[in-house]
């Protein structure tokens, strides 16, 4: 950016006389004196015109005033100093002294004839304006507004009158009731409270603490009045308030046959209403506030124009003398553009004139010069800049790239490590810089060496990461970063592709098994029933050796069942259901499962932490109970699987949890234990730890909750219960929160309300 002419070129008449002092005052107390004047009149203006949060006080307007008089002073006495220089200055004859005086005068009337042509304009469109703001017309619309809001808060006030005459009539009348048959008096007082579109509902004693409580769907709080207040309320003349911060009207009556009981209710108003309501009485209040308040806003009017014009006329005038003392000081400007210069400064330009002869010759060499030095260090900054930009942007790119990104020099040593590479090879970047990559990611070793031979530009390839017991498969690709000249080094990019293998050998080993159950489930069936009629028909005629022929048969017929319940498993996972959300009570289902288990196995503690409120959801109970059960089935197995010597108490811990829609469910025993190795690989179909298992059950529960937008983790109980033995399984899942099927205690609730009255409340419904 080029500098102003003006701030090389600020020389004063006062430098003319005697450089030094004077060259001060123009350059350092002008400017600061004229700011501070156009800041003290901003400053006046928005305080009396109310926008700020400073009161317009006595005080207040008397402080700026005095301080819009000091600034406005200062400006005199420095103009006038000025002035008497130049004066001093046409008596000496010095050259441009009635140039001076000149721009001076011409500045000052193009200043004040536009500022007073504009003060009577606008001092005639203000008070015609307040003419017609404040005229009787406008003040009739406004009040008018104003009793229609009132008109609407006293029909709900006879309304709620009319609800609260009407329930303490029905509650006095269920008083037997509520002496008898509290539960039931609660579901009829509900009942009540949901039919007249309450929003609160509360029987109260004197002292103010409540008796019943409706059960509404509403958790608005009613407000209660203080035990002073009630001691006026009557059984005829209940007491009726706007609760216009809560958008509501609440009644308080006393209950007839009741000791000293009240009710009190709560009805909402539509807070589009209420909202119009208070901005109708902001108006009204704004509108009488204005009224009053009409010659000040005049009286401030013209106060505020008077000092942003004198500010303005005196700018003006210092602003002619500045540019005066511009135009008789040519080698002034050179002396000053190289002062800027020496500060490292190098955007400065002085105005060349022919007719100053050779001077105009050393100010065009000086410009020269200047454009030479601002050019060449302006490369030098863009060039730095723009490193500098490829520089954050390809560390932005690489901090939220999702692919694991690795620099490595020539030599093998990493020198860049994203966030993602610090997630997959569990090491930070800090930790990692500067060693050798086959020292820090060992299974890296072979691609890195083949990228090395130089054989190819990208080396691809598949390695099997081990870190923190979790097993990850990673696609890598190994890019060489060279030039003609020379090996700048190489790129390693890792994809963490587990979860595709998995799906993979997921969606094979469900091919498969469809296939096998279609394959083998056929004969099975001729095969049993031949054996059986063989062992029938022929197992009394064989003389010879018949207990071999009857261990035969069972054999057939034993391993016939174990390969149809092989069959089966194969099929379940084959042809899993769909899942079918409804809505359920998560907390219930677990208790089911728990229950079930614990009959199951007596000789296995199985705790349950769980919250006491239910958690309603939509989910496939049917499912997630099936998967719970196969999780707590396998860490029975694995506890049975325990030494005998070692063995002691077996001990399930059962932990749910739910947070938003997210479900949580941890199921930690004190079994063997999960091995370390290929950990993740016991999700897979067919992979299994256990002489009989088939390792279906931790796939099947993998698709159960994929189904529900979850998963399943292997953890080790030692890692949620620090020195145990065992394994820790977390199930999460989505599950959608109930928010439109109504509750079940709710809908008991209203049936038991329907027979206690159940003429009036059917009909009301």
């Amino acid at each position: 950016m080029m500098t102003s002419i003006a701030s090389v070129d600020s020389t004063t008449s006062a430098e003319l006389a005697a450089p030094g002092q004077e060259n001060l005052a123009m350059r350092v107390l002008g400017p600061v004196a004229a700011g501070l004047a156009m800041l003290s009149a901003f400053t006046t203006f928005v305080v009396l015109a109310d926008l700020t949060p400073i009161a317009p006080t006595h005080s207040v307007v008397v402080t700026l005033l005095l301080a819009n008089a000091l600034t406005v002073f200062l400006l005199l006495g420095i103009i006038g100093r000025e002035v008497w220089m130049v004066v001093q200055a046409r008596r000496r004859g010095r050259a441009a002294a009635r140039l001076h005086i000149r721009i001076v005068a011409l500045f000052a009337v193009i200043a004040a004839v536009p500022a007073m042509l504009v003060a009577l304009v606008a001092s005639v469109t203000l008070d015609r304006g307040l003419d017609r703001l404040f005229s009787t017309r406008t003040k009739a619309i406004i009040e008018n507004s104003l009793v229609v809001a009132d008109a609407y808060l006293q029909e709900h006030a006879q309304m709620i009158r009319g609800d609260i005459m009407a329930m303490s009539f029905d509650v006095s009348r269920a008083k037997p009731l509520f002496d008898s048959e509290r539960e039931r008096f609660k579901q009829f007082f509900s009942a009540q409270a949901r039919v007249r579109g309450l929003t609160a509902a509360v029987i109260i004693n004197k002292d103010t603490s409540v008796i019943e409580r409706a059960e509404i769907s509403s958790d608005q709080p009613i407000p209660l009045p203080d035990a002073p207040g009630l001691s006026t309320v009557t059984e005829s003349d209940p007491q009726i308030g706007m609760l216009l911060n809560v958008n509501a009207v609440a009644a308080v009556i006393k209950l007839h046959g009741y000791d000293n009981a009240y009710l009190s209710i709560l009805r909402p108003l539509d807070p589009r209403v209420v909202s119009q309501l208070r901005e109708t009485q902001a108006t009204v209040s704004d509108f009488a506030n204005i009224q009053e308040r009409r010659f000040g806003v005049q009286l401030a009017f013209g106060l505020m124009y008077t000092v942003i014009a004198l500010a303005i006329l005196l700018s003006a005038a210092w602003l002619g003398l500045n540019f005066a003392n511009q135009l008789v000081a040519p080698i002034r400007r050179l002396i000053g553009a190289a002062n800027l210069v020496s500060t490292g400064n190098l955007h400065v330009q002085v105005p060349v004139q022919r007719s100053e002869g050779d001077l105009a010759n050393l100010g065009e060499t000086f410009n020269r010069m200047t454009y030479e030095l601002r050019t060449q260090r302006d490369d030098i900054v863009r060039a730095r800049d723009v490193m500098d930009q490829r520089r954050r942007f390809t560390e932005a790119v690489l901090a939220g790239a999702s692919a694991g990104v690795i620099g490595v020099d020539g030599e093998g040593r990493i020198s860049l490590l994203n966030r993602s590479a610090e997630k997959l090879i569990d090491r930070l970047e800090a930790d990692a810089i500067g060693h050798s990559l086959v020292d820090v990611v060992p299974e890296l070793t072979e691609l890195l060496t083949n990228a090395q031979l130089g054989l190819q530009r990208l080396v691809q390839g598949q390695v099997t990461l081990n870190r923190q017991n979790r097993e990850r498969n990673l696609s890598v690709r190994v890019t060489t970063e060279q030039s003609p000249d020379a090996l700048h080094g190489y790129v390693v990019t890792l994809d963490d592709i587990t979860e595709l293998v998995i799906a993979q050998r997921s969606s094979a080993w469900a091919d498969i098994a469809r296939r096998i159950a279609h394959e083998i489930k056929n004969p099975l069936t001729p095969i049993q029933l031949s054996a059986e009629r063989l062992r029938r028909k022929y197992g009394k005629s064989i003389t010879e050796d018949p207990a071999v022929f009857i261990q035969c048969t069972d054999t057939i017929v034993r391993q016939v069942d174990d390969i149809k319940r092989m069959v089966d498993e194969f099929s379940k996972f084959a042809r899993m259901p769909k899942a079918v959300m409804e809505p359920e009570d998560i907390a219930d289902t677990v208790r089911q499962v728990v229950f079930l288990m614990r009959v199951g196995h007596a000789d296995i503690d199985i705790d349950l932490e769980l919250t006491e409120d239910p958690m309603k959801a939509r989910f496939d109970r049917r499912l997630i109970s099936q998967g719970l059960t196969n999780i707590i089935k396998n860490a029975s197995e694995a506890i049975a699987a325990v030494p005998q010597s070692d063995r002691g108490r077996g001990h399930i811990r059962v932990i749910a949890s739910r947070e938003d829609t997210d479900v949580t469910i941890d199921v930690i025993d004190n079994g063997i234990g999960l091995p370390k190795e290929n950990r993740n690989r016991l999700l897979e179909p067919y992979v299994t730890t256990r002489e009989k298992g088939t390792g279906l059950g931790l796939a099947i529960v993998g698709r159960i909750l994929e189904d529900h937008g979850g998963g399943i983790e292997l953890r080790d109980a030692s890692d949620k219960f620090p020195g145990e033995r065992g394994a820790w399984m977390r199930l999460k899942f989505k599950a959608e929160t109930e928010a439109a099927a109504p509750s079940i205690d709710a809908a008991k609730a209203d049936s038991d309300a329907s027979h206690l009255d159940k003429a009036k409340v059917t009909s009301e419904r």
